[in-house]
């Protein structure tokens, strides 16, 4: 294995297994610290469910994945979070870059969630989102996570005891050995951890480029663009291939989305206008209806004609609502287990190819469905590909994260594979 990586969340770790394939790696995705051997691949990224646990449930889980990771022999190991770089005061981005460094015996890494194509750049250590600060973005209303702080060095430091230090636009533009001359003058000033400014995918190559030595890099899935010629140069992988084809899985569609983001709330929209929807309402959850059974029944009327949306997704307002009356832990429990148990009887029904909107309810689906792997397909926006699970009966999963995809996502994804 050249690259081990560990992601906190399941859409997270598609988008990197996406960024590596797009590299021309051989990657699989393996859900849940793996108990078997590592697959025959160049990659592999343990997909965790650990953004939003509490911080030392979130560390014994990633020590438990590198721990796994380092028996497979992996080269180099790689922590991924989101590029909205979303956590709570606590962590857990912090604690488990405190962690992972600790047992690898490293002093320095970096911070780098940048992710340019989608529109996620870093500049003077400032998160934007599209052409706002991420403080002023759909983030700061975000259900679990929200995000009132655009200065990543300042959030970073909230969470660690390391010092967090910056390399700021002008020394990436000057190229990958002016990079590695900062990390080695800020690893002399005392600094453990490095928030990397990013505006272009040409930065990200330099940053991949300048990180070839750190035993442990930390970021979203953009800075992985640069890493898979690091191997390549030493002679340890070769030209890109075809490592995104998937064999055809025929079955029926739907698609499921818990998501609250203001990506899926438009991609929601954009789907209503013309098709089908059933709506899952955590209040109704909470009185004791039997939600699930009626989005089946509705579902199972449609599924020979045309594929379906059921969705959990709703604006901020109605969201607060919904969490001041339940209870944020509670209101996103019911709606994740009702999603799950959809999601069981759709396969039952003969779904195969299943949409799935945000990584909480990704996480919740994929366990549901007792999938323990993906192998990773070809991309159908940026950050989100087509995945087939490992056993039977094969699925063809698109685990997307509630900030990513255009209006017409769901559509469009389900065409590609139709």
């Amino acid at each position: 294995m050249l690259l081990g990586t560990i992601a906190d969340d399941y859409t997270g770790a598609t988008d990197l297994a996406n960024m590596l394939v797009r590299g021309g790696m051989r990657t699989v995705q393996l859900l849940g610290v793996p108990r078997e051997s590592a697959p025959d691949a160049d990659a592999v990224v343990v997909a965790l469910k650990s953004r939003t646990i509490a911080p030392h449930d979130a560390v014994a889980q990633s020590l438990a994945a590198l721990e796994w990771l380092r028996k497979a022999q992996a080269r180099q190991l790689f922590f991924k979070y989101c590029s909205t770089f979303d956590s709570t005061e606590r962590g857990n981005i912090g604690p488990v870059a405190d962690a992972l460094m600790s047992a690898l015996g490293t002093d320095f890494t970096i911070a780098c969630p940048a992710f340019p194509e989608n529109g996620r750049t870093i500049f003077r250590g400032h998160l934007f989102v599209g052409d706002v600060l991420l403080s002023e973005s759909g983030m700061k209303d975000h259900p679990l996570t929200p995000m009132t702080d655009a200065n990543l060095v300042r959030v970073l430091q909230r969470q660690t005891a390391r010092r967090v230090g910056l390399v700021r636009h002008d020394t990436v533009a000057a190229g990958d050995a002016a990079i590695r001359a900062r990390f080695d003058a800020l690893r002399e000033e005392g600094t453990g951890i490095a928030i990397v400014d990013a505006v272009s995918d040409a930065d990200l190559h330099a940053i991949g480029a300048a990180c070839a030595d750190l035993p442990l890099v930390t970021g979203g899935s953009g800075v992985a663009i640069g890493l898979p010629d690091n191997f390549r140069e030493r002679g340890l992988l070769g030209a890109p291939e075809r490592a995104a084809e998937l064999p055809a899985v025929a079955g029926r569609a739907a698609v499921l989305s818990g998501s609250c983001s203001a990506a899926t709330n438009g991609q929601v929209a954009e789907w209503l206008k013309s098709r089908p929807g059933f709506q899952i309402d955590p209040l109704r959850l909470a009185e004791g209806e039997p939600v699930a059974v009626h989005a089946i029944q509705w579902a199972e009327k449609r599924l020979p004609r045309e594929p379906v949306l059921i969705y959990a997704t709703a604006g901020p307002a109605q969201v607060k609502a919904a969490q001041a009356r339940l209870g944020v832990e509670r209101a996103g429990l019911l709606v994740e287990t009702c999603i799950a148990e959809v999601a069981r009887e759709l396969v039952a029904l003969g779904v195969r190819r299943l949409v799935v909107a945000g990584g909480e309810t990704s996480g919740a689906v994929v366990q549901a469905l007792g999938v323990t792997g993906l192998r990773i397909g070809p991309q159908i926006d940026p950050g989100v590909p087509w995945t087939m699970s490992l056993g039977e009966p094969p699925l063809l999963l698109a685990l997307k994260s509630g900030n990513f995809g255009a209006p017409d996502f769901f559509p469009r994804a389900l065409e590609t594979v139709s």
